[in-house]
Protein backbone atom coordinates (compact mmCIF):
# COMPACT_ATOMS: atom_id res chain seq x y z
CA UNK A 1 0.00 0.00 0.00
CA UNK A 2 2.76 2.48 0.75
CA UNK A 3 4.86 1.19 -2.07
CA UNK A 4 1.93 2.17 -4.37
CA UNK A 5 1.15 5.44 -2.47
CA UNK A 6 4.32 6.60 -3.17
CA UNK A 7 4.50 5.93 -6.69
CA UNK A 8 1.32 7.99 -7.36
CA UNK A 9 2.48 10.70 -5.97
CA UNK A 10 6.09 10.61 -8.31
CA UNK A 11 3.91 10.44 -10.68
CA UNK A 12 1.87 13.06 -9.70
CA UNK A 13 4.76 15.59 -9.15
CA UNK A 14 4.38 19.25 -11.04
CA UNK A 15 1.22 18.55 -12.09
CA UNK A 16 -1.73 20.43 -11.52
CA UNK A 17 -5.10 19.65 -9.84
CA UNK A 18 -7.81 22.18 -9.61
CA UNK A 19 -10.25 21.60 -6.52
CA UNK A 20 -13.32 23.49 -6.21
CA UNK A 21 -14.56 23.42 -2.49
CA UNK A 22 -17.63 25.96 -1.45
CA UNK A 23 -21.00 26.16 -0.79
CA UNK A 24 -22.33 23.41 1.46
CA UNK A 25 -19.28 22.32 2.33
CA UNK A 26 -17.87 25.22 3.76
CA UNK A 27 -21.06 26.33 5.15
CA UNK A 28 -20.67 22.91 7.61
CA UNK A 29 -17.79 24.81 9.24
CA UNK A 30 -15.43 21.99 9.40
CA UNK A 31 -13.01 21.60 6.74
CA UNK A 32 -12.22 18.01 7.44
CA UNK A 33 -9.19 16.92 6.09
CA UNK A 34 -9.20 18.82 2.92
CA UNK A 35 -6.82 21.78 3.85
CA UNK A 36 -4.48 18.76 5.24
CA UNK A 37 -4.83 17.11 2.19
CA UNK A 38 -3.89 20.56 -0.10
CA UNK A 39 -0.71 21.17 2.14
CA UNK A 40 0.52 17.61 1.88
CA UNK A 41 0.04 17.92 -2.27
CA UNK A 42 1.77 21.14 -1.91
CA UNK A 43 4.82 19.07 -0.25
CA UNK A 44 4.35 16.03 -2.35
CA UNK A 45 5.43 18.49 -5.27
CA UNK A 46 1.68 18.62 -7.11
CA UNK A 47 0.45 22.28 -7.41
CA UNK A 48 -3.31 22.58 -6.39
CA UNK A 49 -5.40 25.17 -6.98
CA UNK A 50 -8.53 26.33 -5.02
CA UNK A 51 -11.59 27.54 -5.80
CA UNK A 52 -14.11 28.29 -3.72
CA UNK A 53 -17.46 29.57 -4.02
CA UNK A 54 -19.94 30.38 -0.62
CA UNK A 55 -23.83 30.99 -1.62
CA UNK A 56 -24.96 30.00 2.06
CA UNK A 57 -22.76 32.60 3.61
CA UNK A 58 -23.57 35.38 1.19
CA UNK A 59 -27.11 34.21 1.91
CA UNK A 60 -26.56 35.01 5.28
CA UNK A 61 -25.41 38.40 5.06
CA UNK A 62 -28.00 39.42 2.80
CA UNK A 63 -30.34 38.08 5.35
CA UNK A 64 -28.12 39.75 8.05
CA UNK A 65 -28.73 43.40 6.11
CA UNK A 66 -32.33 43.00 5.49
CA UNK A 67 -31.99 42.54 1.56
CA UNK A 68 -34.44 39.59 0.26
CA UNK A 69 -32.54 37.05 -1.54
CA UNK A 70 -33.75 35.60 -5.23
CA UNK A 71 -33.30 32.93 -7.12
CA UNK A 72 -33.59 32.60 -11.08
CA UNK A 73 -33.34 28.98 -12.35
CA UNK A 74 -31.18 28.41 -9.52
CA UNK A 75 -29.33 31.62 -10.02
CA UNK A 76 -28.86 34.39 -7.58
CA UNK A 77 -30.72 37.49 -8.64
CA UNK A 78 -27.42 40.07 -8.11
CA UNK A 79 -28.11 43.98 -8.56
CA UNK A 80 -25.55 45.89 -7.84
CA UNK A 81 -25.86 46.48 -3.89
CA UNK A 82 -26.22 42.38 -3.87
CA UNK A 83 -22.50 42.47 -5.84
CA UNK A 84 -20.74 44.43 -3.53
CA UNK A 85 -22.21 42.33 -0.85
CA UNK A 86 -21.20 38.94 -2.83
CA UNK A 87 -17.96 40.32 -3.74
CA UNK A 88 -17.25 41.38 0.31
CA UNK A 89 -17.79 37.56 1.07
CA UNK A 90 -16.02 35.88 -1.64
CA UNK A 91 -12.99 37.89 -1.92
CA UNK A 92 -13.36 38.49 1.28
CA UNK A 93 -14.46 36.77 4.79
CA UNK A 94 -14.38 33.26 2.88
CA UNK A 95 -11.10 33.32 0.87
CA UNK A 96 -9.44 34.62 3.43
CA UNK A 97 -10.61 32.35 5.82
CA UNK A 98 -9.45 29.51 3.67
CA UNK A 99 -6.03 30.96 3.48
CA UNK A 100 -5.93 30.84 7.29
CA UNK A 101 -6.07 27.42 7.38
CA UNK A 102 -4.25 26.62 4.86
CA UNK A 103 -1.28 28.75 6.63
CA UNK A 104 -2.50 27.24 10.27
CA UNK A 105 -2.38 23.82 8.71
CA UNK A 106 1.81 24.29 7.77
CA UNK A 107 1.02 25.57 4.40
CA UNK A 108 1.17 28.99 2.42
CA UNK A 109 -1.38 30.40 0.05
CA UNK A 110 -2.36 33.79 -1.68
CA UNK A 111 -5.50 34.86 -1.79
CA UNK A 112 -7.15 36.79 -5.31
CA UNK A 113 -10.43 36.60 -6.62
CA UNK A 114 -11.14 36.70 -11.26
CA UNK A 115 -10.89 40.14 -11.05
CA UNK A 116 -6.72 39.85 -10.02
CA UNK A 117 -4.68 40.23 -13.19
CA UNK A 118 -7.87 39.76 -15.01
CA UNK A 119 -7.54 35.93 -14.28
CA UNK A 120 -11.33 35.07 -14.96
CA UNK A 121 -12.69 37.66 -17.70
CA UNK A 122 -16.38 37.21 -18.17
CA UNK A 123 -19.61 38.24 -20.01
CA UNK A 124 -23.20 39.02 -18.02
CA UNK A 125 -25.30 36.13 -18.54
CA UNK A 126 -28.16 37.04 -21.17
CA UNK A 127 -30.63 34.59 -20.23
CA UNK A 128 -32.69 34.36 -17.85
CA UNK A 129 -33.43 37.85 -18.05
CA UNK A 130 -32.64 39.76 -15.09
CA UNK A 131 -30.30 38.50 -13.22
CA UNK A 132 -27.82 41.37 -13.31
CA UNK A 133 -24.33 41.14 -12.48
CA UNK A 134 -24.25 37.53 -13.13
CA UNK A 135 -21.24 36.13 -15.06
CA UNK A 136 -20.00 33.22 -17.11
CA UNK A 137 -16.15 32.76 -17.99
CA UNK A 138 -15.18 33.71 -21.16
CA UNK A 139 -11.21 34.01 -21.07
CA UNK A 140 -8.56 33.29 -18.10
CA UNK A 141 -5.50 34.96 -17.81
CA UNK A 142 -3.45 32.12 -15.97
CA UNK A 143 -0.24 33.46 -15.56
CA UNK A 144 -0.60 34.46 -12.06
CA UNK A 145 -1.64 31.37 -11.15
CA UNK A 146 1.29 29.98 -12.24
CA UNK A 147 3.53 32.57 -10.57
CA UNK A 148 1.86 31.71 -7.48
CA UNK A 149 2.00 28.09 -7.68
CA UNK A 150 6.35 28.44 -8.94
CA UNK A 151 7.26 30.70 -5.88
CA UNK A 152 5.49 27.64 -3.16
CA UNK A 153 2.04 28.51 -2.73
CA UNK A 154 -1.37 27.52 -3.06
CA UNK A 155 -3.28 29.80 -4.68
CA UNK A 156 -6.78 30.32 -3.62
CA UNK A 157 -9.42 32.13 -6.26
CA UNK A 158 -12.62 33.14 -5.22
CA UNK A 159 -15.21 33.30 -8.36
CA UNK A 160 -15.72 36.87 -9.22
CA UNK A 161 -15.26 37.92 -12.41
CA UNK A 162 -14.07 40.93 -14.23
CA UNK A 163 -16.62 42.31 -16.96
CA UNK A 164 -15.72 43.87 -20.42
CA UNK A 165 -15.96 47.57 -18.18
CA UNK A 166 -14.34 46.17 -15.03
CA UNK A 167 -17.65 45.71 -13.46
CA UNK A 168 -17.45 42.73 -10.96
CA UNK A 169 -19.76 39.55 -12.21
CA UNK A 170 -21.24 37.22 -9.90
CA UNK A 171 -19.74 33.59 -11.80
CA UNK A 172 -20.76 29.90 -10.72
CA UNK A 173 -17.53 28.36 -8.58
CA UNK A 174 -17.99 25.52 -10.52
CA UNK A 175 -17.97 26.55 -13.57
CA UNK A 176 -14.66 28.48 -13.11
CA UNK A 177 -13.15 25.78 -11.80
CA UNK A 178 -14.00 23.86 -14.64
CA UNK A 179 -12.70 27.00 -16.83
CA UNK A 180 -9.78 27.61 -15.09
CA UNK A 181 -8.82 23.94 -15.13
CA UNK A 182 -9.05 23.74 -18.80
CA UNK A 183 -6.64 26.93 -19.25
CA UNK A 184 -4.24 25.85 -16.88
CA UNK A 185 -3.61 22.69 -18.69
CA UNK A 186 -4.70 20.33 -15.43
CA UNK A 187 -4.54 17.14 -15.10
CA UNK A 188 -7.54 16.60 -13.06
CA UNK A 189 -10.35 18.52 -11.72
CA UNK A 190 -12.03 17.97 -8.24
CA UNK A 191 -15.24 19.06 -6.84
CA UNK A 192 -15.76 18.31 -3.84
CA UNK A 193 -18.89 17.94 -2.13
CA UNK A 194 -21.54 16.89 0.14
CA UNK A 195 -23.03 13.94 -2.00
CA UNK A 196 -20.30 10.75 -2.42
CA UNK A 197 -20.21 11.53 -6.36
CA UNK A 198 -22.91 11.06 -9.30
CA UNK A 199 -25.84 9.16 -7.87
CA UNK A 200 -28.68 6.86 -9.11
CA UNK A 201 -31.47 6.86 -7.21
CA UNK A 202 -34.52 4.62 -7.61
CA UNK A 203 -35.63 1.63 -5.64
CA UNK A 204 -33.63 0.49 -2.65
CA UNK A 205 -30.47 2.45 -1.72
CA UNK A 206 -28.97 5.58 -4.13
CA UNK A 207 -26.03 3.93 -6.05
CA UNK A 208 -23.06 5.66 -6.72
CA UNK A 209 -21.77 5.98 -10.38
CA UNK A 210 -18.08 5.44 -10.26
CA UNK A 211 -17.10 6.17 -13.32
CA UNK A 212 -19.05 7.59 -16.58
CA UNK A 213 -17.75 8.95 -20.05
CA UNK A 214 -19.50 12.12 -21.54
CA UNK A 215 -22.38 10.35 -23.39
CA UNK A 216 -23.44 8.46 -20.16
CA UNK A 217 -23.46 11.98 -18.28
CA UNK A 218 -25.59 13.87 -20.90
CA UNK A 219 -27.96 10.54 -21.02
CA UNK A 220 -28.25 11.16 -16.86
CA UNK A 221 -29.02 14.47 -17.15
CA UNK A 222 -31.53 14.26 -20.22
CA UNK A 223 -32.89 11.28 -17.58
CA UNK A 224 -33.36 14.02 -15.36
CA UNK A 225 -31.29 11.89 -13.21
CA UNK A 226 -28.83 14.51 -12.66
CA UNK A 227 -30.62 17.48 -11.41
CA UNK A 228 -30.50 20.77 -9.31
CA UNK A 229 -27.44 21.69 -7.54
CA UNK A 230 -25.25 18.26 -9.57
CA UNK A 231 -25.98 19.77 -13.06
CA UNK A 232 -23.48 22.81 -12.40
CA UNK A 233 -20.78 20.24 -11.59
CA UNK A 234 -20.82 18.00 -13.69
CA UNK A 235 -21.11 20.80 -16.36
CA UNK A 236 -17.82 21.70 -15.13
CA UNK A 237 -16.23 18.70 -15.67
CA UNK A 238 -17.97 18.58 -19.43
CA UNK A 239 -16.17 21.69 -19.76
CA UNK A 240 -13.09 20.77 -18.31
CA UNK A 241 -12.86 17.32 -20.57
CA UNK A 242 -13.50 19.52 -23.45
CA UNK A 243 -10.48 22.08 -22.94
CA UNK A 244 -8.40 18.86 -22.85
CA UNK A 245 -8.10 18.17 -18.90
CA UNK A 246 -7.91 13.79 -18.53
CA UNK A 247 -10.63 13.44 -15.96
CA UNK A 248 -12.96 15.36 -13.77
CA UNK A 249 -14.08 14.17 -10.70
CA UNK A 250 -16.45 14.80 -8.05
CA UNK A 251 -15.71 13.47 -4.55
CA UNK A 252 -17.46 13.59 -1.00
CA UNK A 253 -15.71 15.15 1.74
CA UNK A 254 -16.98 12.88 4.21
CA UNK A 255 -14.21 10.34 3.41
CA UNK A 256 -11.25 11.47 5.23
CA UNK A 257 -8.27 12.87 2.84
CA UNK A 258 -10.51 12.21 -0.23
CA UNK A 259 -8.27 14.26 -2.00
CA UNK A 260 -5.19 11.91 -1.45
CA UNK A 261 -7.02 8.44 -2.33
CA UNK A 262 -7.97 10.37 -5.22
CA UNK A 263 -4.92 11.05 -6.41
CA UNK A 264 -2.47 8.50 -4.91
CA UNK A 265 -4.78 5.44 -5.09
CA UNK A 266 -5.69 2.97 -8.07
CA UNK A 267 -9.48 2.75 -6.93
CA UNK A 268 -9.83 6.58 -6.34
CA UNK A 269 -12.97 7.70 -4.53
CA UNK A 270 -16.20 8.85 -5.81
CA UNK A 271 -17.00 10.04 -9.74
CA UNK A 272 -14.90 10.00 -12.45
CA UNK A 273 -15.82 11.08 -15.63
CA UNK A 274 -13.62 10.60 -18.66
CA UNK A 275 -14.01 11.16 -22.48
CA UNK A 276 -13.94 7.14 -22.55
CA UNK A 277 -16.65 4.64 -21.73
CA UNK A 278 -16.93 3.05 -18.53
Amino acid sequence: MLASGLHYAAAWRGRTVVVKYGGSVLDAGDAGTVIEDLVLLKGAGVNPVLVHGGGPEITRMLDRLGKETLFVQGLRVTDAETMEIVEMVLAGRANKALVTMISMAGGSAVGLSGKDAGLLQASRLQAPEGLGFVGEVVGVRGAIIQTISDAGHIPVVASVGIGEGGESLNLNADHAAGALAAALGASKLVILTDVPGVMRTGPGEPEMLSTLSVGEVRQLMADGIVSRGMIPKVEACLNALAGGVPSAHIIGTSTPHALLIELFTEAGIGTMITTQAG
